[in-house]
């Protein structure tokens, strides 16, 4: 477990920029605004004949993928070549870290070979802080995920997907269901949602897979699913994460699904126009019925797309952050 600092001492530049992007929390409305509008522009470039755009040209981006990784790491590998920039993917099985090399090493060995950002995902909540505040000043460090703290880029994915199907957030009642816990992708999501201006968010777990004071971020805890769900606009699916669970939690995957998996009856609780997320990989016949995961309000493979042009965002406005400090400083000298 890394110490945290103040994340927006060190993710902002001195003009309130993005040079690092580490978590949703305490990034202003604007600001988030601008990663989805920015990230909008990106949207329509897959059915592009090319289907690339110089913003990273020249730049090279390492992703140092501590943990597995599917969807993260592809689609982040997918976003920095469609911003033209060489990517380096760092297997650190094989790595020396592996080895025995420390953290810091790792780091001023990629900066060695003049690596112009970092995609880092670790098991340990803090990593990305620490590694944003070990750099050297030019490097940029994107969070793809660390411990339980944070998943900044799967939030604003789930974000964008919100924006382009039901527009203003502000009436929404969003409701984030299951594994709470153990979930860096729900503490991400809340924040936005918060920020962004959602009019209620509502978390529904069983009692052992809900943090502690999780009412102080300010959501409506419910432990009966069929409560929670009442009249919401938004359900946002959790994955099981039993590789976090340090102990029995749950009596069996079948009662859980029983009491909290997402199926066609459940949803019918909801409001009509209701929309389905689910940041994946999906358990089927655990977390969500198939026939709902498959359904005509599942956004599930729309949230896969637009992960690569939040990414894209981020990495851009991240680049673009850091160029504009190092700017000033050299006409600071």
């Amino acid at each position: 477990m890394f110490a945290q600092q103040d994340p927006n001492l060190i993710q902002l530049n001195s003009a309130g920029q993005l040079k690092h992007f580490l978590t949703t929390e305490g990034l202003s409305r604007e600001l988030l605004t601008e990663i989805l509008d920015t990230a909008d522009s990106f949207v329509d470039m897959s059915a592009q004949q090319v289907k690339k755009v110089p913003l990273l040209r020249g730049k090279t981006v390492v992703n140092l993928f501590f943990e597995a990784s599917t969807r993260t790491a592809s689609t982040f590998e997918l976003a920095a070549k469609r911003l033209s920039a060489d990517v380096l993917n760092l297997n650190i099985k094989t790595s020396s870290t592996s080895k025995g090399e420390t953290l810091k090493d790792t780091l001023m060995t990629m900066e060695a070979m003049h690596s112009d950002m970092f995609v880092v995902r670790h098991s340990d909540s803090g990593a990305a802080h620490y590694i944003a505040s070990q750099v050297t000043p030019h490097v940029a460090v994107i969070n793809a995920g660390d411990g339980r703290h944070a998943h900044p880029t799967q939030a604003m994915l789930d974000m964008l997907t919100i924006r382009q199907h039901k527009g203003d957030f502000e009436p929404l009642k969003v409701a984030i269901v299951g594994d709470i816990l153990h979930s860096r992708v729900a503490r991400s999501q809340i924040h936005a949602l918060r920020t962004l201006g959602a009019a209620e968010i509502r978390v529904i777990a069983p009692t052992t897979l809900l943090p502690r004071h999780i009412e102080s971020l300010g959501v409506k805890v419910y432990t009966d699913m069929n409560q929670g769900l009442k009249d919401v606009d938004v359900v946002m699916m959790l994955r099981l994460q039993k590789e976090r669970m340090q102990s029995a939690l749950l009596p069996s995957e079948s009662e859980f699904y029983r009491l909290y998996g997402l199926t066609e009856e459940k949803l019918k609780l909801t409001h009509p126009d209701s929309i389905v997320m689910h940041p994946g990989p999906i358990n089927r016949g655990v977390e969500i019925e198939t026939s709902v995961a498959d359904g005509p309000k599942s956004l599930i493979l729309k949230q896969v797309t637009n992960g690569i042009a939040v990414r894209m965002a981020v990495m851009s406005m991240s680049m673009s952050g850091q160029m504009t400090e190092h700017q000033a400083q050299q006409g600071g000298v």
